[in-house]
């Protein structure tokens, strides 16, 4: 199996409302646990339901290391490791808040939502986003609520093993750190990544009580449903049907 240059690229895509000039942006990162990304379910879905409630998207397709990677254990590239991924996230924040934006925010799903809230805790004023939301999100490295899988991806084959890194890039360790609003969401039922990683994270955020927090944590759900009605209608649950209204109303009261 070979893999694409495209693999490696950092891609910015931009979604734009039809008929109006949007004063949010929000950068979308997809989930696919370092290793790929769900482009289309968590990326242009995600971008396409942002521009029909008036707000400007931008997809953007960080550095993985792909599936060859992740059968055999060989990178080919370093920037698939970190700070890869927050580098391009930097990248595109910068890209897009350069366009005069009144706020710029992130989205992120699953390890995607470990990048914004990467963002979120380690880049400076200048860049940081706004706001964010990680949305079934990765956030821990430690046992026992880790997803193995996103830390291999994230960290490479070697630096996994390193305790060090683990407490570094868990997210719920350096909450103090985060100056911005964040929305969370994570479902009981998650059978992919453990519901404990957002609900560590929004307890130690609110345990420093400096930012906005708004935490939803239906009983059902499960995992990689992003904004598609038709993968949460059969839940037939109020609680994840109502999260994209929820984070709408949330943005509209100034992620307040």
């Amino acid at each position: 199996m070979s893999l694409s240059d495209s693999v490696f690229a950092q891609k910015l895509t931009e979604f734009l409302p039809e008929g109006r000039k949007a004063d949010t942006a929000v950068v979308v990162c997809p989930g696919g646990s370092y290793y790929w990304l769900a482009k289309r379910g968590e990326g242009s879905e995600v971008a396409q339901w942002l521009n029909a409630n008036g707000y400007a998207a931008y997809v953007l397709e960080y550095p993985v290391s792909g599936w060859w990677s992740w059968f055999t254990h060989i990178r080919r590239s370093c920037c698939t490791q970190y700070p890869g991924q927050l580098n391009a996230l930097e990248d595109a924040l910068k890209t897009v808040k350069s366009k005069g934006y009144t706020m710029v925010g992130a989205m992120g799903f699953s390890a995607g939502g470990h990048l914004v809230m990467s963002g979120a805790e380690l880049l400076p004023d200048s860049t940081a986003p706004d706001f964010v939301a990680p949305i079934y999100p990765v956030i821990t490295m430690r046992e026992p609520y880790v997803h193995k899988r996103s830390r291999r991806g994230l960290m490479g084959e070697r630096r996994q093993h390193d305790p060090m890194m683990w407490d570094s890039l868990s997210l719920e360790l350096h909450a103090a750190q985060v100056r911005c609003p964040v929305f969370l969401l994570s479902c009981v039922d998650d059978p992919t990544v453990d519901w404990h990683n957002a609900k560590m994270m929004a307890d130690s955020l609110k345990a420093y009580d400096k930012v906005n927090v708004y935490y939803m944590n239906p009983q059902q759900g499960g995992h990689g449903f992003g904004v598609n009605r038709d993968k949460m209608d059969k839940y037939e649950v109020k609680d994840v049907l109502a999260w994209p209204d929820e984070f709408l109303a949330w943005l509209r009261r100034g992620a307040r």
